[in-house]
C-alpha cells in the first residue's frame, strides 16, 4: 500500500507524518512541488510488451505528454532475479537531482522515492497505479530494495534520458531504506 513518511532533515527515526490516504499525501507532496496522482489500475499481462503496456495507459501518458512537454516514454522493469539489481540499487541509494522533472507511473510492484526539500524528508512508498512527478532540481533518493519488482512508465523531456548530479551529502544513509513488502 502507498505510504508517505515525512521527517525532519535532522531525524530518520521518528515519523512527523505517517499516512496511507491519498488525498493527503497528494497535499503534502505538493507543499513541496511534487506531485502525486493514483491512476486507476487497468489489466495488463505480465508478460506484456512495452509497447502493450504504453498502449494501455495511452490517454492518461498523453495527457502528461500535453501539460509537460514530455518527449519521449518507455518502461523500466526489475525482478529479483535481474544480474545487475545490486549494482542498479547502489546507483539510486545517493542523493542526487536531475535537470528535468522525474516522473514515474507504477503499473506493477514498488519502490520508495525520497524527497528532501525544505528542510523535510519525504519518503514515499509507491506501489502499482501511483504517479510520482519530482520536479527538476529536487533532491532525491530512489530505492528499489534488495529484491526489486516493479514495472514504470517512465517520461523524459530529454530524449538522453535520465542523468543524475549527485549532491555529495550522505543524508540518504540516514533514513530508512526500502523492505519490500514481497521480497
Amino acid at each position: 500500500m502507498t505510504r508517505l513518511r515525512r521527517y525532519d532533515e535532522q531525524d530518520g527515526a521518528s515519523p512527523e507524518l505517517d499516512t496511507e490516504d491519498p488525498a493527503v499525501i497528494a497535499d503534502a507532496l505538493a507543499t513541496i512541488g511534487a506531485r502525486f496522482e493514483r491512476w486507476p489500475l487497468r489489466a495488463v499481462a505480465t508478460d506484456a510488451s512495452d509497447a502493450d503496456v504504453l498502449a494501455t495507459y495511452a490517454p492518461e501518458i498523453d495527457r502528461l505528454r500535453a501539460e509537460g512537454g514530455y518527449q519521449s516514454v518507455d518502461i523500466v522493469r526489475m525482478r529479483p532475479d535481474h544480474p545487475d539489481r545490486a549494482a542498479l540499487r547502489t546507483k539510486f541509494l545517493d542523493e542526487h537531482r536531475h535537470s528535468e522533472d522525474e516522473v514515474r507511473f507504477f503499473v506493477e510492484g514498488e519502490g520508495l522515492f525520497t524527497l528532501h526539500e525544505g528542510g523535510k524528508v519525504h519518503a514515499l512508498l509507491c506501489t502499482a497505479g501511483d504517479l510520482i512527478s519530482v520536479p527538476a532540481g529536487m533532491r532525491h533518493w530512489f530505492d528499489m530494495g534488495p529484491a526489486p519488482r516493479f514495472a514504470a512508465i517512465r517520461l523524459f523531456i530529454n530524449s538522453d534520458g535520465w542523468v543524475a548530479q549527485m549532491t555529495g551529502d550522505d543524508i540518504a544513509s540516514h533514513f530508512p531504506r526500502h523492505e519490500p513488502v514481497a521480497a
